[in-house]
């Protein structure tokens, strides 16, 4: 969310590269041939960086962490410069590579050029383990090398690579040998199950491209992470997995099993929230828009979230300081006061963690005791509900994951959790507040989307939709709807005012027909789901200062409709 209107966010310029890249992912190799070979060279950086290029002395050869063999590839990006490093590749001419590469840090590129037809590039924010990037491309008919290269991004951390792979026919450049059947799995351990859904995790498997999970002998996902989520499971329900690794070589042997049992009834934290709510952010800061007390936050608001806590030096641990002298003299007391006053009228109020600016981490079991921790004094301090995450920066799903549990533990069923991922954090199940979403499933409340300051994203048909629009509130929407999110704990999130934010304005008719387009598949535009999602939960807005600045235009027009739906 922006404390500072107007004015979007600067790693808001990846979106462009995003679709490109995220649309790729809806592409599938084939197999590959008997005579394929891994035709790049030093693909495991176990000879420093022989054969590969780095642009302006920002890559070098680090020993941990490594993915396979002892060493990887570290390369930081500083100034103008994005880390690029390059390496030319002999390929046969009209013949199919699949281009992939084991990465983890800080945002990551993997592309080729000069492939005499398309060439591609695909990508993934910042991850603390290894994850793989692959992708597909076809020679031109004169073509007999191309350029692979890995890039990070402007700003942002290091980023590490290992087993580059263009495998595909034999290019006579003498590339690394050919894959073999990787090892069997081992570490299958289950992190998390709800009422319909089991999270499995295991350990990472040298030189294998991606891993199957079976239920019960049977192929049920096949993933490039050492993590899934089955779900369409019954509830109280015992199921046995297994997991496989594979290359283009083959398929590992199973691994051993294990057994989860499902919850008995559906998830879902909250306590007696509304079937349909709507969610505003309350701003405790003056950015121009109307200063409120808590008592001004309109009735149609059923989930008010306090914007925001503050970090402070203890490593993953929040304050809240509210801004009296910016809000006109508003007391401690009188906050208070409001607070339970809305909650005698049915609302729920919760602190928000994060925002534009927020620098809270949680990347260990120390920071995520901390988090629960100070979190739950600030319940008991002030009367929140609950806790909405809304960490623009980033986050780690590990540990996030515990911390929510952690303060779950303490403050028991009635904890109300929301989270306000941006668009491109919620385009596949394999980014950090997805992840986070789906491991917390049974206690989550809702994910409300911020569908602005996003520019041109994905939507769950793998069509590109422009923001501002119906399709590309119900499109996006749909990937969580169909990603493993029950529809009750997914929620629409729009400005309330084109001065709410940057970009992506939509006004409430386009949201209300969103709405009415996911419930009941009526006033959609060129995108309709396969489906009706009777369950979905609501809308949010930022802010309902902003939605007062417009004379509560926003809440008025959504908020009953929000309220009437089946």
């Amino acid at each position: 969310m922006d404390r500072i209107s107007g004015i979007p966010r600067p790693r808001r310029t990846l979106a462009g590269a995003a679709v490109a890249a995220l649309a790729l992912s809806f592409l599938a190799a084939g197999p590959a041939a008997a005579a394929d070979v891994n035709n790049a060279r030093n693909a495991g950086f176990e000879s420093g960086l022989a054969n590969w290029t780095c642009a302006a002395g920002s890559g070098t050869t680090v020993s941990s962490p490594a993915h396979g063999g002892s060493a990887a590839l570290k390369a930081t990006p500083a100034g103008q410069d994005y880390a690029q490093c390059s390496q030319t590749v002999a390929v046969k001419p009209n013949s199919t590579y699949t281009l992939s590469a084991w990465v983890q840090g800080g945002y990551t590129f993997l592309g080729a050029t000069g492939t005499g037809t398309t060439d591609v590039s695909t990508w993934t924010p910042d991850s603390t383990s290894w994850k793989q990037l692959s992708t597909t491309f076809t020679t031109g008919a004169s073509t007999s090398s191309v350029t692979v290269y890995l890039h990070g991004w402007y700003g942002q951390a290091a980023y590490y690579a290992d087993d580059v792979s263009v495998f595909g026919p034999d290019g006579g450049g003498g590339g690394d040998p050919a894959p073999t059947v990787p090892a069997t799995p081992t570490g299958l351990a289950v992190s998390s199950t709800t009422s319909s859904s089991v999270s499995l995790a295991w350990n990472a498997v040298s030189g294998a491209t991606g891993y199957n999970v079976y239920r019960s002998g049977t192929k049920v996902a096949a993933v490039t992470g050492t993590s899934a989520t089955v779900t369409g499971l019954s509830p109280s329900t015992s199921y046995s997995f297994q997991v496989t690794a594979t290359n283009a070589a083959g398929e590992s042997a199973k691994s051993s099993p294990v057994t989860a049992t499902t919850a008995a009834t559906g998830g879902g934290g909250g306590g007696t929230l509304p079937k349909h709510a709507v969610t505003g952010y309350w701003q405790n800061f003056n950015n121009g828009a109307t200063v409120q007390k808590i008592s001004d936050v309109p009735s149609q608001y059923d989930i008010i979230a306090v914007a925001f806590a503050d970090a402070t030096g203890t490593p993953g641990a929040v304050t809240f300081n509210l801004d009296s002298a910016g809000l006109g003299g508003y007391t401690v007391d009188q906050f208070k006061a409001d607070i339970r006053a809305k909650q005698a009228a049915g609302k729920k109020v919760i602190v928000s963690v994060g925002g534009q600016n927020g620098t809270v981490s949680v990347s260990d079991s120390t920071s995520a005791a901390n988090f629960a921790n100070s979190l739950y004094s600030l319940m008991q301090t002030y009367g929140f509900d609950g806790v909405d995450i809304d960490l623009e920066n980033g986050l780690n799903a590990t540990y996030m994951s515990q911390a929510l549990r952690q303060l779950s533990s303490k403050a028991g069923s009635s904890l109300v959790i929301t989270m306000a991922p941006q668009t491109i954090d919620m385009q596949s199940t394999s980014n950090g507040y997805f992840q986070t979403a789906l491991n917390i499933k049974d206690i989550l409340t809702v994910v409300n989307t911020q569908y602005y300051n996003s520019g041109s994203m994905l939507g769950c048909d793998g069509k590109v939709y422009s923001q501002g629009s119906v399709d590309f509130l119900t499109a996006l929407a749909c990937i969580q709807l169909e990603g493993g999110l029950s529809p009750s704990q997914v929620g629409i999130g729009v400005p309330a005012s084109p001065s709410g934010a940057g970009s992506g304005y939509v006004s409430p008719t386009v949201v209300n027909n969103a709405l009415d387009c996911l419930t009941k598949t009526t006033n959609c535009g060129s995108f309709r789901p396969s489906k009706t999602y009777p369950d979905l939960r609501g809308a949010m807005t930022w802010s309902t200062n902003w939605d007062a600045a417009s004379g509560n235009a926003w809440s008025n027009a959504v908020g009953p409709h929000v309220h009437a739906l089946p």
